[in-house]
């Protein structure tokens, strides 16, 4: 009789420690359903273009890094350090959601305290790629808008200290998550027959959840404002200037691409929003949540990763000027060896 009133006399720790207890004892059972839900549907055959999306990025990222990076001049420039973090961001992302996709779909038990730090590594990954696209437009804001000062606000250094905060904003609160559910999960099972970042959060309780959300919410709608402001602010400003009236002008082929390739980079994310909220619906189908969640890993999350570098790198003329420099003195080099 007096265990009904247990949880009304424990302390808020005592009860989410409990709560979370409760959830790590049905997070194996979900987990089971979710793999025996894969190898129904066959969904490893998400693994074919997921594989070719990773490997068509994995190949072209670290060429246009290198060409950055060692190049001086294009190191000094601000657009192009936010390049090669965004370049960098995703190569991480990739690598570790492959890996995530490949142990889900094989049925590879992964240890619990290693899936939780691979989910959060990833997380912070796509959350500092969308952070680093956000300051791309508003470094493309501050150039034209203030350009005879443009250096002045944004030095190679401040830069720098800017990507440096960048990375522990997009960390700071899954590696947190992390700590917590470690320091709570005692008697949790060591591995985890599907390891997910759906999963994962799922089993934090309904409190948890509140913050998660608003943590994706606020970062979603900061970023979204800056951006409309942003682009607003420079159609306003360029609009007298002429560049507007062509319809196949560079400004709006610029925009438009840079537009789509911002609605790709978004979108997932707003996706595992939906996700989420489907996960603690009790009347979705199980099926449903898998078709979902495998979609947006395997497909949704890397078209705009895919199409990043060779946009950039067919557009930018700097880059591409380097790497055709690059390709010439090879070429020049191996004419002479044999020679």
């Amino acid at each position: 009789q007096n265990d009904r009133f247990l949880p009304c006399q424990l302390g808020g720790f005592e009860r989410f420690q409990m709560v979370l207890s409760e959830n790590m004892a049905a997070m194996a059972n979900t987990s089971h359903q979710w793999y025996d839900s894969l190898q129904r549907w066959h969904l490893e055959l998400f693994l074919i273009p997921a594989s070719l999306l990773t490997l068509a990025t994995l190949l072209a990222n670290p060429i246009l890094l290198a060409c950055i990076l060692f190049s001086r001049s294009l190191r000094q420039e601000t657009r192009y350090l936010l390049l090669a973090n965004t370049l960098a961001a995703d190569m991480l992302f990739l690598s570790l959601n492959l890996v995530t996709v490949v142990c889900n779909t094989l049925g590879v038990a992964m240890l619990r305290v290693l899936c939780e730090l691979v989910s959060a590594v990833t997380a912070a990954a796509y959350c500092c790629a969308v952070l680093t696209v956000t300051l791309k437009v508003v470094d493309t804001y501050v150039a034209v808008r203030w350009p005879l000062h443009y250096h002045d606000l944004l030095p190679p250094a401040r830069t720098r200290k800017i990507l440096v905060g960048v990375w522990l904003l997009a960390a700071m609160y899954p590696l947190s998550l992390v700590i917590v559910m470690e320091v709570m999960e005692d008697n949790a099972p060591q591995r985890s027959e599907v390891c997910l970042i759906l999963i994962s959060i799922g089993k934090m309780g309904s409190e948890m959840m509140v913050g998660v959300h608003i943590y994706f919410t606020m970062g979603a709608v900061v970023c979204t404002l800056l951006i409309l402001y942003c682009y607003g602010r420079l159609y306003w400003v360029t609009k007298t200037q002429g560049i507007w009236q062509s319809r196949y002008s560079r400004a709006r082929v610029t925009l438009l691409a840079h537009g789509v390739l911002l609605l790709l980079y978004f979108s997932p994310g707003l996706v595992f929003t939906v996700e989420l909220v489907l996960y603690q619906r009790q009347e979705v189908s199980q099926d449903v949540r898998v078709w979902i969640n495998t979609v947006n890993m395997c497909m949704l999350m890397l078209l705009p990763r895919a199409c990043a570098p060779y946009l950039y790198g067919l557009w930018y003329r700097d880059i591409s000027d380097t790497l055709l420099a690059v390709l010439h003195r090879r070429r020049r080099l191996s004419q002479v060896t044999v020679a």
